[in-house]
């Protein structure tokens, strides 16, 4: 997979006209190498693409998973609510943070703590035993 992440040294001399630096992770390139491999068909249609398209389809990718995200969030922030021990115990842990932070560490630490204290459900695979 390639990343777009310039060189350091390139930031400084870094012009408007100039092309990120890209780098190569060996292991996420041979996933997508299984994948091809695996998925030929959707291969094809990738490839067959016309490049505004597939630019768009990688922008509705993005705005998918920060609405998915911003979900998440609001979802820890409505359960924290309900939960005023909870939230008074949250709020004291972030009180000494940067205002710029604290909403995003106060998820962070709801949802790590609804993880540990929620009992998890478990799905019954339809066996007997």
């Amino acid at each position: 997979m390639l990343k777009g992440r310039s060189k350091p040294e390139d930031n400084a001399v870094a012009n408007d006209d100039q092309q990120p630096q890209f780098k190569e992770n060996a292991q996420v390139n041979a996933r997508i190498d299984e994948y091809i491999k695996n998925n030929p068909k959707y291969w094809n249609y990738v490839q067959s693409m016309p490049r505004e398209r597939m630019e768009r389809a990688l922008v509705l990718t993005e705005i998918q998973r920060q609405d998915r995200s911003q979900r998440m969030r609001e979802g820890v922030m409505r359960k924290l609510n309900e939960n005023p021990e909870m939230k008074q115990n949250v709020e004291a842990m972030v009180k000494n943070m940067p205002e710029d932070q604290r909403e995003r560490a106060t998820v962070s630490i709801a949802r790590r703590i609804m993880q540990v204290t929620t009992p998890r459900q478990t799905q019954s695979s339809g066996m007997s035993v």
